[in-house]
Formats: C-alpha cells, sequence, structure tokens
C-alpha cells in the first residue's frame, strides 16, 4: 500500500486508528496533523472519540485562515503551527499520551534511543520541552524551540510526547519506536543498569551492508508462493502482538538447498505483501527489491544449520530488557518455557556484522532462540509457526520473569524436573 497517496484525512484516520488500537493514547487524547503542499493543516478534531475516528471528522485549516469541517480544531492546533513554521522540513506532526512514555515525562527523564541501532536510526535523540498549559501559547513556544533545535522528536514534560517527520508514517513510526524504548528500560530497570551503544557501535549500524547482485527469478513455485503468505500473516502477527514495530523485524524461510525469502528493508510491518518478501537465492537478491538488513546473518545460519528452515529477529520489549541488561532469560518457569525454550544465550552485540558464524555456532537444539546484547532476539524452527512460537514463548517467558520480580522470589523448575521433561519431551 502507498501510504503517501492517500488523502491527508485517510491517513490521519488510519494512523490515529493504529496509536488507539495499541494503546498509545486514550479515546480523548492526542492529535495528528498533516501540513499539505498548499499549506492547509490538516488535523484532528477536538472531544471526538479517538477509537471511532471517520475521514468526515478531520477538520481543516486553510492557510488563507478559514476553517473547514464539522467539528472544532482539536485545542493544541497552536503548537502544531509554532512547529511547522520553526521547521520547514516537517510535514506531519503526532502528539499522544502513552503511558510508558508518561511515565518518562511525569519522572522528568528521556528515554534513551542508543539501547539498540535501530531505535537510534529511527528517532535520533530524544528532546526535552518544559511544561505549559496544554492549549497555550508557551506550550507552543516551548516544544517549537525545542524541535527548532534539530529534534524529532519532543518528550513534554508532565504531559505526553510530540513526533514529527516528513510524513505522517514516519512521525508514527518514531512515536512507535520510542514508546518501544520506553518500555524496554521500564522493564529492564527491574533487572538492573541498562547498557546502552557507543558511538562506534551505532556508527557501524549505520554504514550500509553491501548490495547483494540480482536476479530476475523464472518461476516462483507453489511452495514458495504459499512461504510468501505465511510470513506475511506471521509478520502481521507479531506486529499486532507488539513483538515487532512498524520499522523493525525480519522473517526469514528456507525454500531450497542455497535459497530463502527474507522480508524486506523499510517495509512497513502492518501492511506487507506478498510481493514484498524478497528471493534470495545462491547470494543474490531478487531484482528490483531490497532485502532486510539481517540478511547476511540469516545466510550464514541456513548454511550451517540444514535442519533449521525459518528464522525471526524481533525486538519485543520484555525479552529484550535482557539483551540490554545482560542479565540471563531462565527458562526454567513453567514446563513450556523449558520445552520450547531449553536455554537461551547471550550473544555479544556487533557478531550480526562481524562473525555471524559465531552467533550461528551458538544455536543448537538445545538453543534454538539466542539474544543479541542491544540487538534482537533471534528465534529458530524447522517451520515459520515453530520459530514464531518460539519468540512468542520467549516473551512471554520474559515477561513472567519481571512480573515475578515484583511479587516475591523466582523458584524455578528444580533439577529432577528438568531431567524428567528431557526424558520425555527429548
Amino acid at each position: 500500500m502507498r501510504f503517501d497517496l492517500l488523502h491527508p484525512r485517510e491517513q490521519l484516520v488510519q494512523i490515529m486508528g493504529r496509536i488507539y488500537r495499541y494503546g498509545l493514547t486514550t479515546t480523548s487524547g492526542g492529535n495528528l496533523s498533516v501540513l499539505d503542499e498548499k499549506g492547509d493543516l490538516w488535523i484532528t478534531p477536538s472531544a471526538v472519540d479517538k477509537g471511532a475516528l471517520q475521514q468526515r471528522d478531520i477538520m481543516c485549516l486553510l492557510a488563507d485562515g478559514r476553517t473547514t469541517g464539522v467539528h472544532a480544531p482539536s485545542s493544541e492546533y497552536p503548537f502544531h503551527q509554532s512547529i511547522y513554521r520553526r521547521r520547514p522540513d516537517i510535514r506531519a506532526i503526532v502528539h499522544a499520551h502513552s503511558p510508558a512514555l508518561v511515565s518518562f515525562s511525569i519522572a522528568r527523564k528521556v528515554p534513551d534511543t542508543r539501547i539498540i541501532p535501530q531505535a537510534h536510526h529511527v528517532c535520533g535523540p530524544v528532546g526535552y520541552a518544559p511544561y505549559a498549559l496544554p492549549g497555550s501559547q508557551q506550550l507552543g513556544e516551548n516544544i517549537a524551540a525545542t524541535f527548532a533545535q534539530g529534534f524529532d522528536v519532543v518528550l513534554l514534560e508532565n504531559h505526553g510526547v510530540v513526533t514529527a517527520g516528513p510524513d505522517l508514517l514516519t512521525a508514527f513510526q518514531r512515536l512507535e519506536t520510542l514508546d518501544f524504548c520506553a518500555h524496554t528500560q521500564i522493564q529492564a530497570h527491574s533487572l538492573g543498569p541498562v547498557h546502552t551503544l557507543t558511538d562506534e557501535q551505532i556508527a557501524r549500524f549505520e554504514r550500509s551492508a553491501p548490495a547483494l547482485p540480482s536476479f530476475q527469478p523464472e518461476v516462483h513455485g507453489s511452495h514458495e508462493r504459499a512461504l510468501r503468505a505465511q510470513i506475511c500473516r506471521m509478520v502481521r502477527r507479531a506486529y499486532d502482538q507488539r513483538l515487532m514495530t512498524s520499522t523493525e523485524g525480519t522473517v526469514s524461510a528456507r525454500v531450497g538447498e542455497g535459497s530463502f525469502l527474507i522480508t524486506p528493508y523499510g517495509r512497513d510491518r502492518s501492511h506487507l505483501e506478498v510481493e514484498d518478501v524478497v528471493l534470495v537465492d545462491g547470494g543474490r537478491a531478487e531484482a528490483g527489491k531490497h532485502p532486510s538488513r539481517a540478511t547476511r546473518l540469516h545466510q550464514v545460519i541456513y548454511d550451517q544449520h540444514p535442519d533449521v528452515h525459518c528464522i525471526i529477529t524481533a525486538q519485543s520489549p520484555n525479552a529484550m530488557a535482557y539483551a540490554v541488561t545482560g542479565q540471563r532469560l531462565d527458562s526454567k518457569t513453567i514446563p513450556e518455557s523449558y520445552v520450547v525454550l531449553r536455554n537461551v544465550p547471550l550473544v555479544p552485540h556487533g557478531l550480526q556484522y562481524e562473525a555471524p558464524e559465531r552467533i550461528s555456532a551458538a544455536i543448537t537444539q538445545n538453543s534454538p532462540v539466542v539474544l543479541i546484547e542491544n540487538d534482537t532476539v533471534l528465534a529458530t524452527g524447522a517451520s515459520v509457526h515453530q520459530a514464531f512460537d518460539r519468540l512468542e514463548v520467549a516473551d512471554f517467558t520474559a515477561f513472567s520473569l519481571l512480573s515475578t520480580l515484583s511479587i516475591g522470589p523466582l523458584v524455578p523448575i528444580g533439577p529432577a524436573e528438568v531431567r524428567e521433561l528431557e526424558g520425555k519431551f527429548g
């Protein structure tokens, strides 16, 4: 779907629907706007249910000063106008009250986007705007002044967050990614100090991976077409369950010897289509497409593990809390967790670029899921279904462990019970 070809009314309704559906704002909270090529400002209305917004509800503040629409525009439209005046490169703004980000705003701290390189790539550093009355000129001046310093995401003291971008999808992706950072850090703080990446590590991610030579497939077999559809279903499910964000998360599936399908770089995970998925064969990528940056890592794993037929790399906040603190994720919580996950090794950050074979070596029958420090959760399986189940169980297990910390000491399954499980399930 070409989101940029949608009318601003439809863009605003779609994005507000996603923000509300994923719990990033409330029925009455939040507002979005788009500044079009004529200078007209399209904005969500005041006092209209954000969970049932329709295109007819969207308001337009015309460049000539007139207002059109059936409602009043958001009461916070002044700060939107202030930002657009101070930053001509910005064409869309998102304001929301994500609970995790509100937690940071009332603690008067900002989430650190350097916990994973992908988050820093999407958001950059986070600005901070002092408190002022909602809808006031002072609030607009505070926020716009912070954006004028070059920030694309700004936390509002005791209020929420504002993100911006050259288009509405980018502004939304920055909100979603910052919310992931906040969730991950809140969970991680119960485990210990959060480790962040150095400038050198961030720069290593920003360096583009070498492009693969391209080829034009002669035919797409029925097995390959079925896998494309399965990959798309699982990516959308992972997104709906917040195991992935719209910008991060990769799924690949083996097609045959030396060939596999992999999700593309830069596509919105919630709208992935079968034609977006990239075929990689013999080190060449399907012509006209850009495979995930993780392609080389997936290639090495397939080459070294003939029993692996699917690989998923994702950033789920609960499991990633362990990856950003260097703590061990103990799967000996309930029988299902241990049977599905066994041992979950933690490998150093940077190996995904410099020594992917060392990550591959950490994958065994007793370690089908690996955590990469400050980067990702990597799950493997004999099928797409099995790899996804392992990813899901890893995040559920992590959530249970983190929740236990507020109740009492963790009492894991004992050695005798582990031997019994291994005897029954292999």
